[in-house]
């Protein structure tokens, strides 16, 4: 089982960024999908959750109205869209479903002027 994330990168405040997350060695269709951020200093974060139809929707509240998850089953995929990225944003991002045991490789964004 692989969650490879991608899209990462150093990005000014204000900035966006648009993460992937390639799903193989299982089907996420019938699985919640998080995304879930390391933070220097602060430890292991749930940014936002996506229910296996995409009908359920959850985000905390530092990023509400900035990011967007996303999923698409037929891809086996999971997005998080980042727009008006702030320095708090800056962390590891990792894919994953904690539930099941499942974690990706994360990928590094960094807000930064």
């Amino acid at each position: 089982v692989q969650l490879q994330a991608s899209g990462g990168g150093l990005v000014q405040p204000g900035g966006s960024l648009s993460l992937s997350c390639q799903v193989s060695g299982f089907t996420i269709n019938r699985n919640w999908m998080y995304w879930v951020r390391q933070v220097p200093g602060r430890g292991f974060e749930g940014v936002s959750a996506i229910s296996p139809t995409g009908d359920e929707i959850y985000y905390i509240d530092s990023v509400k109205g900035r990011f967007t998850i996303a999923r698409d089953n037929a891809k086996n995929m999971l997005f998080l869209q980042m727009n008006n990225l702030k320095s708090d944003d800056t962390a590891i991002y990792f894919c994953a479903d904690p539930p099941a045991g499942l974690w990706g490789q994360g990928t590094q964004v960094t807000v930064s002027s």
